[in-house]
């Protein structure tokens, strides 16, 4: 039963008539209805707030779903390639069906969690129950208490969220032969599922990636870059601080753009942005002004 908190007039009065204690139910029917009343909302307000809290709870768990780390290695510098094991979730695993999409991730005793974009195609989730992620370790963040973390170790991971890349936007082939593809850093990471699922990029005439990083040491996934090649699409690695002797584009990636543009049919173009705003931002205002319709351009960043 609660107890009131009371005024000292009511304390004095108590005290002088009483020889024991008021149960708190004898005390509230000597209080104005209009007292009485608060009480009784405060008590139903704190019932009700109880049972919210432990409904938060049971939600909150639910959402979470445990999952063992299968790898954790070098991608690149400061980058890790993360292997999580969701063969023991098919629903979750299932939930994943268009690249562009995300999830949040929890460590051990770390309360706040990591956003990361899977990086892995939706078709390795459903042979293999495996999502890969390609994270950025920062000093301080989630992430880096991920990427110190061993293979077998448990990570809990949310549901899939986000619409993805809706390829369907820039679809047929056909119709839109050209799709240029921007990203920067690990915003590569939904990029490498978009093109490993496909979108048709082999009957496209015209299908670029300009991927911008500070030097080759730190640009994840140069193992790779034949065979996105392979299946159409031109990769065009920019470094933003090169080493010496290197030949390739140089600067950020929108001015890499800007000179070599060769939009020829704005009407038929199809963009796909992630990574920096600044970048996506640059990059949108310039094919704008070129004709490229804002809806044709899908953004992840």
């Amino acid at each position: 039963m609660s107890t009131l908190s009371f005024s000292p007039s009511i304390t004095t009065t108590t005290h002088a008539q009483f020889s024991h204690p008021l149960s708190s139910m004898s005390i509230l029917r000597r209080l104005p209805l209009a007292r009485r009343l608060r009480f009784s909302s405060s008590r139903s307000n704190n019932r009700v707030a109880s049972v919210v809290t432990a409904a938060a709870v049971r939600q909150d768990a639910a959402l979470w779903t445990p999952a063992p780390l299968s790898l954790i290695e070098s991608a690149a510098e400061s980058l890790f390639h993360v292997s999580i094991d969701v063969s023991g979730s098919p629903d979750l695993a299932a939930s994943y069906t268009r690249p562009g999409q995300y999830l949040q991730l929890r460590v051990p005793d770390v309360e706040k969690p990591s956003f990361l974009a899977i990086a892995s195609p939706p078709s390795l989730a459903a042979s293999r129950g495996a999502f890969e992620f390609l994270v950025k370790s920062i000093a301080g963040s989630t992430a880096e208490v991920l990427c110190g973390l061993k293979r077998g170790e448990t990570v809990e991971l949310s549901a899939v969220m986000g619409n993805g890349f809706d390829m369907g936007r820039v679809d047929p082939p056909e119709e839109y032969p050209t799709v240029l593809i921007f990203a920067t850093g690990s915003g590569i990471s939904p990029i490498r599922s978009l093109i490993e699922t496909g979108f048709g990029a082999d009957r496209r005439s015209d299908v670029r990636l300009y991927y911008g990083a500070r030097n080759l040491k730190r640009m994840a996934y140069q193992e790779k870059f034949k065979e996105w090649e392979s299946s159409g699409v031109k990769v065009v690695p920019v470094l933003s601080q090169p080493d010496d002797g290197w030949t390739g584009e140089t600067g950020y990636v929108q001015a890499a753009f800007a000179r070599a543009k060769q939009v020829s049919k704005p009407e038929a173009t199809g963009v796909v942005l992630c990574g920096q705003r600044q970048m996506a931002e640059e990059i949108t205002a310039m094919l704008v002004a070129d004709g490229v319709s804002d809806d044709k351009m899908l953004k992840n960043f």
